[in-house]
C-alpha cells in the first residue's frame, strides 16, 4: 500500500477495513466483452511493452481529452506532446495515424507551445475538449485558458477565434496575472461542455464552475455565473467549509436527464443540480460518491481502501450516452454506468470485473478490456452506440461498442 494511503488515516480503522473479506462478484459490463474496437496509440500487435513516447502521427503521451464534433471527424488532447491530433473520421483500425496537427509544427515535434511564444494556435497541456454545436473548445490548461474555434478546424495549424481566460491569444499567465481570479480568467481550466445554449468550463486551479452566456464571441468575454464560490473573486478549496457547494478539483461538466452534472475529483463525489443553478454558489441538489447526509464527506472510496459500486477514487471524466451517465473513475481505473440520478449506485462497468475490484490494468500488462487511468469519455455518432475512452494511463485511447 502506498504511503498516501496511510497519510492522515487512522492505522487501525485502516487495518480492519483492509481485513475485511471482499466480495468477488462480477459486476454488470457496461461495454463489449471483446474490447475496445480500435485503439489509437497502442504498441504493436502481439507485444506486451509499451511504445517510446516519441511524440509520431500516430502515438500518445497522457491523453486527457477527446470529442467527436458533428462533422464526424475525432479530436484528441495529445496533452504530454502538448498538441491537438485530428482523423477526417473516426478511426476503424488500431494505431490509424492523426491526419491533422495543432500545436507543433510537425508531428515529431513537442514542446510547451512548441517551445515559443503563446498564440492562436499554440498548446501548453491540453485537457478537456468538446464540440459545441459546427464548432470545438479545447481546454488549454497551463497556458490557462481556453480555446474556441468557431467552426471545428478540419486542417493542421489553424488557429482558433475566440480564446477564454486571457485578454488576447498572446497571454499565458494564471489569472493574467492577478492575485485573485474575476469572471473573464483561469487558472488550470481542464474541462469543457456545451450545453447546446452555454459553455460550461471546470476552472480547476480557482477551484470553481464557469457558465459563460452562448458560445462566446470576443476574447476574454466574461463568465455570467459561478458554482463553488460565493462569487468570481474567491479561490479557496472547498469555498472555505466543505459542503454541497463546494469544489476542490472541479474537472469536467455535464448535463444529465434534466440535471447539471460535476465531478468533484479533489473529493471524489458527483455534485448534481436538478436545474440549471441561476445563483452564484448554489448548493447543489444531490452528491453521488459520499454519503448524501454528511456532505462534509470527501475521502476517496468513502474512507474504504476497496472501492465499491457507490464510490470514486478521483472522478475526472463524464459522458452523456443512450440517457446513462458514465463516469471515469480515474484512480480506481474503471469507467461506471449509472442510469438514473435517483439511484446511488452504479449499474455497470468497464476496466475492472467487479466493483471491489481496483488496479491498474488490473495489475496487469495492458488488454483491449482494461484501463490504466482513464480521463475523459465522449459519445461517438448521434445514436450514442460507442465511445471514445481516453486510457491516459496506457498512453491511448479506446474506440469501445457499448454492451
Amino acid at each position: 500500500m502506498s504511503m498516501d494511503a496511510v497519510a492522515g488515516s487512522d492505522t487501525r480503522v485502516l487495518k480492519v477495513s483492509l481485513a475485511r473479506p471482499r466480495e468477488h462478484r462480477p459486476g454488470a459490463q457496461a461495454f463489449d466483452r471483446r474490447g475496445a474496437r480500435v485503439i489509437l496509440g497502442a504498441p504493436d500487435e502481439g507485444s506486451r511493452f509499451a511504445e517510446p513516447i516519441v511524440p509520431a502521427a500516430h502515438r500518445l503521451f497522457g491523453p486527457r481529452g477527446a470529442s467527436v464534433t458533428t462533422d464526424g471527424a475525432l479530436w484528441v488532447a495529445d496533452t504530454g506532446h502538448h498538441r491537438l491530433l485530428g482523423w477526417p473520421s473516426v478511426p476503424t483500425q488500431d494505431n490509424q495515424a492523426a491526419q491533422w496537427l495543432i500545436g507543433q509544427p510537425h508531428f515529431g515535434a513537442e514542446g510547451r507551445n512548441a517551445k515559443a511564444h503563446v498564440h492562436a494556435a499554440s498548446l501548453n497541456v491540453p485537457t478537456g475538449v468538446c464540440a459545441c454545436g459546427p464548432g470545438l473548445a479545447v481546454a488549454d490548461a497551463w497556458n490557462h485558458r481556453v480555446l474556441i474555434w468557431h467552426t471545428a478546424p478540419r486542417d493542421s495549424h489553424v488557429g482558433a477565434d475566440v480564446v477564454l481566460g486571457q485578454a488576447d491569444f498572446a497571454g499565458g499567465h494564471i489569472n493574467r496575472g492577478a492575485d485573485h481570479p474575476s469572471p473573464s480568467t483561469l487558472y488550470w481550466p481542464y474541462g469543457v461542455d456545451w450545453d447546446g445554449v452555454n459553455l460550461w468550463v471546470a476552472d480547476t486551479g480557482n477551484r470553481r464552475v464557469l457558465r459563460y452566456a452562448g458560445l462566446p464571441q470576443t476574447n476574454g468575454q466574461a463568465a455570467e455565473l459561478v458554482l463553488g464560490q460565493p462569487d468570481f473573486a474567491h479561490r479557496d478549496e472547498n469555498a472555505g467549509n466543505p459542503g454541497s457547494g463546494s469544489l476542490r478539483w472541479p474537472h469536467a461538466v455535464a448535463q444529465w436527464q434534466g440535471w447539471l452534472c460535476v465531478a468533484d475529483a479533489g473529493n471524489n463525489r458527483l455534485l448534481l443540480w436538478a436545474a440549471a443553478p441561476e445563483k452564484n454558489g448554489a448548493a447543489s441538489d444531490l452528491i453521488l460518491g459520499q454519503a448524501q447526509a454528511q456532505a462534509q464527506a470527501l475521502d476517496h472510496n468513502r474512507g474504504e481502501y476497496w472501492p465499491s459500486e457507490r464510490s470514486f477514487n478521483m472522478p475526472y471524466g463524464l459522458a452523456v450516452v443512450q440517457g446513462s451517465l458514465f463516469v471515469a473513475d480515474t484512480a480506481n481505473s474503471r469507467v461506471l454506468r449509472f442510469d438514473s440520478p435517483l439511484l446511488d449506485n452504479a449499474q455497470a462497468l468497464a476496466g475492472q470485473h467487479g466493483f471491489a475490484d481496483k488496479g491498474d490494468n488490473r495489475w496487469l500488462p495492458a488488454e483491449r478490456d482494461s484501463l490504466c487511468w482513464p480521463y475523459a469519455l465522449a459519445p461517438i455518432g448521434a445514436g450514442g452506440q460507442s465511445m471514445v475512452i481516453v486510457d491516459s494511463g496506457n498512453n491511448r485511447v479506446l474506440l469501445w461498442d457499448l454492451a
